[in-house]
């Protein structure tokens, strides 16, 4: 038996676990377990923030269990508030699908297809809403609902909790009955919701689910949740140089975290080795899981040839822009498609990461003379790792 062994690999980050005995007693019965993740589709990127739990998905698939991928196109409806002082705007039917069904193509870029079970949560939820919830409503009250830490933030504010919200935690719980989920992982916010379903599991004569809860992955400027509303979060999406680019950006104590989190790597390896050949190690594994080997080798070649030699790259592009007196250093930056947002732009401009002609651009302001009374031809550096050739045209 490896129960001691596997157990410790499934619980790797682990945050708060319903309960580890439970899930001990779980792995020793020899059977496949089903494994439940829940995911809302109301953005249309995954970002590596959402692999953590992916992660211990695939830990689990590795064992021999069943991932239950629930795609949440009902609940979507609703919009989670876990650890939100604010309601999430309604998206139309089409936007959930989309989003869905991106979702769906990226996870399977961590899990693997062949032994994932995909569920789409108003197979059950529509029925549920229509033939039972008046009887489970029955069951619960407004004051353990709003038990809640995110409910009661928001009501001693003052600030509006819908209906809707409210009933939220019952439709994720019923999520685990009717796949009848022997585990459910999630992020550190959403234990409440993971709790639910055991309770409602037990009401249902289930036997309850193990909940286990896993951090919020912090972005790249080492202080919030990895988030691309926040500029600060590399996404799945992210070309191979970008991606390796900004991992190399991460300080070192987030990249230990990093190398917890994301990969299987033991600790006391990475603690031995220098700081700059960890994380060089960390972006090139990470790359790889996306890109393929052969891209995450050229890319750290690339950064080796680029930054360690202090070489500048000899391929880089070229591209004009017209009119651009009046137009923001951040905007131009997203214009050329080197920031995904304005706001990631100025963070970066704040930083002093942007660079024109190798001087920091300080403020982020109309570019005016910086474009030049004509043709003007300048080298753009953004961050440590990109590179772009800009001619100013009038």
């Amino acid at each position: 038996m490896r129960t001691a062994e596997t157990l410790a690999a499934l619980t790797r980050g682990c945050v708060e676990c319903h309960s580890r005995e439970d899930l001990k007693r779980k792995l020793e019965s020899g059977r496949p377990l089903r494994v439940k993740l829940g995911v809302d589709p109301t953005s249309p990127d995954l970002h590596l923030g959402h692999t953590v739990v992916l992660n211990r998905l695939r830990a689990f698939q590795d064992e021999g269990h069943t991932a239950v991928l629930i795609i949440g196109d009902f609940t979507a409806r609703v919009g989670d508030p876990s650890g939100r002082d604010s309601t999430r705007p309604a998206l139309s039917e089409d936007q959930i699908k989309a989003n869905a069904q991106t979702y769906k193509d990226q996870a399977m870029k961590v899990l693997d297809a062949s032994r994932t079970e995909t569920r789409w949560n108003s197979e059950w939820l529509e029925p549920f809403i229509a033939k039972e919830l008046f009887q489970v409503l029955r069951r619960y009250t407004v004051g353990q609902l709003l038990q809640r830490e995110d409910f009661s933030i928001r009501s001693k504010a003052g600030l509006p909790i819908t209906l809707l919200e409210i009933l939220y935690p019952l439709l994720q719980g019923y999520d685990s009955v009717a796949v009848k989920a022997d585990v459910e992982l999630g992020g550190s916010d959403q234990l409440f919701n993971l709790l639910m379903g055991r309770t409602l599991q037990k009401d249902r004569g289930q036997e309850p689910q193990v909940a286990m809860t896993f951090p919020l992955l912090v972005g790249l400027d080492g202080v919030k949740k990895m988030s691309k509303s926040y500029g600060n979060a590399i996404s799945l999406t992210e070309s191979a140089r970008d991606m390796f680019g900004k991992v190399m950006s991460v300080s070192d104590e987030l990249m230990r975290v990093y190398f917890e989190l994301l990969t299987r790597r033991d600790i006391g390896e990475v603690k031995a080795m220098h700081p700059l050949e960890a994380k060089k190690s960390l972006a090139e594994e990470l790359t790889a899981r996306f890109h393929g080997a052969a891209a995450a080798a050229e890319e750290r070649a690339f950064f080796e040839n680029t930054f360690s030699k202090k070489a500048r790259p000899n391929d880089v592009p070229l591209m004009d822009v017209k009119g651009a007196s009046k137009l923001f250093w951040s905007q131009i930056l997203v214009n050329l498609g080197l920031t995904e947002s304005r706001k990631e732009a100025q963070r970066l401009i704040s930083q002093g990461a942007v660079r024109k002609d190798d001087v920091p651009i300080v403020k982020d302001a109309p570019i005016g003379d910086a474009a030049g009374n004509g043709d003007h031809e300048c080298l753009l550096k953004v961050g440590k790792h990109k590179f772009l050739k800009v001619r100013f045209l009038k």
